[in-house]
């Protein structure tokens, strides 16, 4: 249908107007005689278009071609595949860009039917925001995890089941992205990296010139005014005429001369000012600094001392009829503040269930701003959470008791379970579960005072990343599926303890499933008395289990204990 019109449209063109200027051809051979040229016009016309639709449809058979085999390794595991972050960037890029120019591309020459269901599907592709957030992702994960451009660019990353790569035009596009926060840091990697794949020989459409043109201005934004002259030149080596460049470059060369000509003692002092401004960048954001060597697996370590008071035991729950018989296996992850791991605590199916269950409400995470107490997004938390009661399926009222259990604490005045999905380059920055001493209204409308502790399952494994851990005390907690970890936000006396601030490490490859339960305050009046000092916590020092008992204070390992370890 589309081709037709564009055929009766193409013709209309050629014969309006002789249609409007001569309406008699007939009584006119010499009249008619014009109109076998223009039909021999048509005819020329009509082979070009064929030709430059011939063309159109070969790149769009290579196209499609392409992602047949992409979305066919895609769809067979889809979790796995966007576990890689640069496979999540392209598929963010894709829909949001290539997509549309592929749209473009044949949006008069292929039938209505494409059309609709372009127009239909598009309005659920990703937009800008999605492909700025996946990008910003990618930046992170470079940060964190201390990866080269060239290590990222190339996909090699720990654990990846679907090896993915970036082109020159995608590193272009990340140093855009960057360029536009005014990241100057990232633009001048990424423009580089763009650069040295063109110059390796990639075929790409990015062109040199603008890669150059970012590229020579990042650097002179950073203060290398030397690298940036030699990046202008070798800008005008490729096109002479390009105006910015010739600007830019009498520019730097004013400034130069001017440089050359400040004092020398001037430029110790300031070489002087210059190492005291790098001595201060060290101790800038420690915390940041703490988090992201700890991601990695870095950072501080506990004594062998400390490490010999770490036990794995059964727990019976303080002697809960329901696990006498069946204990579960726990494990000391840390010691101040206590965390605590227990193994084999959820079930594949159960897993499962409680994913399937939040899929369909899983929204972007919020968090609750201090001063307003309004619920908003925020650059810091990355991922998507879902809500679940317990009266709404068997399975999450099974989970509910089974945490009410082995805390020995009431969970009918806890929040509801909170299911989260962590996507590219997902993470929640560090921060406290429970609410501060300025922070008094936090929790007023729930009516079930502070968040006493937190009781947090792993849903899935994760290739890299994704580890929880507390900056404050240099603990690092790995993802284990089917696993859980506990901790008390709040000592005995109700005091909120500052060791327990944590976060949640960005996901560098594969995918992080978590639920977690918030625990408050009211209804453990007995279950936990307080008290005016700070305790250590009863059930986590001392388990009352016989087995656990004595492999704590009898220092004998259990037999799992080598296998985790």
């Amino acid at each position: 249908m589309a081709s037709n019109k564009m055929w009766y449209t193409l013709a209309l063109g050629f014969l309006l107007p002789f249609s409007y200027a001569h309406t008699d051809f007939f009584t006119s051979i010499g009249h008619m005689t014009d109109l076998i040229n223009t039909e021999k016009d048509l005819v020329i016309s009509l082979k070009d278009y064929i030709k430059a639709e011939e063309s159109k449809l070969e790149q769009i058979k290579k196209w499609a071609e392409k992602l047949d085999k992409l979305t066919d390794t895609a769809t067979k595991d889809p979790e796995g595949f966007l576990g890689h972050p640069v496979n999540a960037f392209k598929l963010m890029k894709r829909l949001n860009t290539e997509w549309g120019e592929l749209e473009s591309l044949v949006l008069k020459d292929m039938s209505d039917g494409f059309i609709s269901n372009m127009t239909i599907q598009r309005q659920f592709f990703p937009n800008d925001e999605d492909q700025t957030g996946a990008a910003k992702a990618l930046l992170r994960l470079q940060d964190t995890y201390n990866l080269d451009t060239d290590t990222l660019s190339r996909g090699n990353l720990p654990g990846v089941k679907h090896k993915s790569f970036l082109t020159a035009e995608d590193c272009f596009e990340l140093g855009k992205i960057a360029y536009t926060e005014a990241d100057y840091y990232h633009t001048e990697l990424w423009m580089e990296q763009a650069l040295k794949q063109l110059d390796e020989g990639e075929v790409s459409s990015a062109d040199k010139v603008y890669i150059l043109d970012y590229l020579s201005y990042a650097v002179y934004q950073q203060g290398d005014l030397s690298k940036a002259m030699m990046l202008t030149k070798r800008l005008l080596e490729l096109d002479p005429e390009h105006q910015r460049a010739n600007g830019n470059m009498k520019y730097f060369e004013y400034i130069m001369a001017k440089e050359k000509e400040a004092n020398k003692s001037s430029t110790d002092a300031e070489d002087q000012t210059e190492k005291e401004t790098e001595v201060k960048k060290k101790d800038y954001l420690p915390e940041r600094r703490k988090y992201e060597m700890l991601c990695r697996g870095e950072g501080l370590k506990m004594t062998p001392r400390r490490q010999k008071r770490l036990f794995c035991r059964y727990y019976d729950g303080n002697r809960n009829p329901r696990y006498i018989l069946g204990p579960v296996k726990q494990e000391d992850e840390w010691d101040k503040p206590r965390i605590v791991r227990f193994l084999d605590i959820i079930s594949d199916e159960e897993i499962e269930t409680v994913k399937e269950l939040a899929k369909p409400r899983l929204r972007r995470a919020t968090i609750s701003n201090p001063i307003t107490g309004a619920l908003e997004t925020a650059h810091y938390r990355i991922s998507k959470s879902a809500w679940l009661s317990g009266y709404e399926s068997p399975v999450v009222s099974r989970i509910n008791t089974r945490i009410q259990d082995l805390t020995g604490l009431d969970v009918s005045t806890a929040e509801e379970l909170q299911v989260a999905n962590y996507g590219v380059g997902g993470q929640y920055e560090p921060h406290f579960d429970f609410a501060r001493k300025d922070e008094p209204d936090a929790f007023k409308e729930l009516g079930t005072g502070n968040r006493i502790a937190t009781w947090l399952f792993y849903m899935s494994d994760v290739s890299a990343g994704g580890a929880t851990v507390f900056p404050e005390v240099g603990a690092s907690v790995w993802p284990k599926k089917g696993t859980a970890v506990f901790w008390y936000n709040l000592f005995p006396s109700g005091e909120g303890d500052y060791s327990t601030r944590h976060a949640a490490c960005p996901v560098l490859v594969g995918n992080k499933w978590v639920s977690n339960k918030w625990l408050h305050e009211r209804g453990q009046e007995f279950r936990r008395p307080c008290t005016l000092s700070e305790l250590e916590f009863p059930f986590l020092s001392h388990p009352s289990s016989t087995v656990g008992f004595l492999a704590k204070w009898l220092s004998i390992p259990l037999g799992w204990e080598q296998e985790l370890k």
